[in-house]
């Protein structure tokens, strides 16, 4: 057997190039695509990339192409086992009904923000904008 010359970092992911991975990122998006490059720094190059948006039991696809990833914004890098991937209890439906379905759920949730704010501020409390909060 011939050893590889390995980059410092890299020795564990040389064998994932080429595998199908899910990236989770730390805006909160989740990739889904084939790895075909990493450095030492966890920047990565993800090829026939979706972009997957989970809503409750149901996801949606978005095809993104070709996708580089800097290293910092990865919060999450895991291969994707072929063999239970269509075992999932998910629904898959098309772009424009995830899409729907988020913009319903976010329109729910900013509800139930801006009661809880008017709820605190007839007590006398002052909460912090959400707009201020950073998005860590």
């Amino acid at each position: 057997a011939t050893a590889m010359n390995y980059m410092p970092g890299t020795a564990s992911l040389i064998e994932d190039i080429d595998k199908k991975h899910l990236v989770l990122l730390r805006d909160g998006r989740t990739l889904i695509g084939y790895l075909r490059s990493i450095d030492q720094f966890a920047n990565l190059v993800v090829h026939q990339t979706l972009e997957r948006i989970h809503v409750g039991q149901k996801y949606g696809d978005i095809p993104r192409g070709i996708f580089v990833v800097r290293g910092e914004n990865v919060v999450l890098l895991g291969e994707i086992d072929l063999d239970k991937e269509n075992m999932s209890t998910l629904q898959q439906v098309t772009v424009e009904k995830i899409l729907e379905e988020l913009r319903a759920e976010q329109e729910v949730r900013t509800k139930t923000e801006k009661l809880k704010i008017r709820f605190c501020q007839e007590r006398g409390l002052v909460l912090p904008h959400l707009d201020t909060l950073d998005e860590y």
